[in-house]
């Protein structure tokens, strides 16, 4: 089914599992959709910035998804189609959607500056795509320097009735999350459902600013899960408790050109993955950062027995 505005819960961000060789690993990818569905994620979102989504040809894109469809059935599946240009945005949308995907996901290039340009942008992305399939916003500056204020926001979710979700990784962003809600509660912007990135950084207080839950990647998406049902259920302490927990390992996976290693490297030894390697160019982690990550697991088994390994 397609995505819709009321969407919530928590959707990982999948990353691409590797051999040793650089070939996909399809058994890791069916285990990896399988584990998110098990777990009880509400989503997916494949073909991400950390799913190393610029590495693939276009086959593999396509696999990655009939393989996130198979595994989490009945499920929604956001894929990421960002591109240089709009032929392949629309190719791999469109196909994405004819295999079983509810949804795509668009970033603005780097190159957009004004309010104009950003706004501009998605209206020509809708064109292209088509206004029938449901897509989601990827305000992600910290990688892609584009800034997109509220009111830009909210004039492309107004112009774009196929927008259904913002991806809001904004940081600083909580202040961000409330002056949306406050355009919504006012009725200058229709409802929207808002998902948060950064690793689950400050997944515990945008829960409480208005989120409706967390599409990211952290090798343990259970924390994300636990999280976000806790603050919908009014347990506050209970969703810090638990964050706080695992906020060390959360914070050395937010480390930049590292963090897609340390997250591999740990869903490897949780039996996820079959192996941590990243398609070439791709970084690495040395022994001394495996042995910081291995402590850290063991501190986080203190108070979550999952992290036990």
């Amino acid at each position: 089914m397609p995505l819709t505005a009321d969407a919530s819960g928590v959707f990982p961000i999948a990353p691409t599992p590797f051999n040793a060789d650089g070939t996909v690993d399809w058994a890791s990818t069916d285990r990896l959709f399988a584990y998110y569905d098990r777990i009880g994620s509400n989503g997916t979102t494949v073909l991400g910035i950390m799913g190393e989504a610029p590495k693939l040809e276009p086959e593999e894109s396509l696999g990655i998804v009939r393989s996130a469809v198979k595994n989490m059935p009945g499920k929604p599946v956001i894929v990421g189609v960002s591109a240089p240009g709009f032929a392949a945005m629309r190719s791999l949308a469109r196909q994405s959607m004819e295999i079983g995907a509810a949804a795509v996901m668009i970033a603005p290039p780097p190159a957009l500056r004004t309010d104009d340009q950003i706004v501009g942008y998605y209206a020509q992305a809708i064109e292209a795509i088509g206004a029938d399939i449901p897509f989601v916003i990827q305000d992600y500056p910290l990688t892609l320097s584009v800034i997109m204020t509220p009111a830009v926001i909210r004039r492309i979710v107004m112009d774009n009735p196929s927008c259904v979700m913002l991806k809001h990784e904004d940081w600083p962003g909580l202040e961000k999350i409330s002056t949306l809600r406050k355009f919504q509660s006012e009725g200058s912007l229709r409802p929207i459902s808002i998902l948060t990135g950064n690793g689950g950084m400050f997944l515990d207080f945008e829960m409480e600013r208005g989120a409706d839950g967390a599409m990211t990647g952290y090798a343990f998406p259970e924390l994300l899960i636990d999280v976000v049902g806790l603050q919908k259920a009014g347990k506050r302490d209970e969703a810090h408790d638990i964050f706080d927990a695992h906020l060390p390992l959360l914070r050395y996976e937010q480390q930049l050109g590292i963090g897609l290693a340390v997250r591999k490297y740990t869903m490897m030894k949780r039996g996820i993955l079959a192996s941590d390697a990243q398609r070439k160019p791709g970084a690495a982690l040395s022994a001394l950062a495996k042995t910081e990550v291995d402590y850290l697991l063991a501190r986080v088994a203190r108070h979550d027995p999952r992290a036990q390994i």
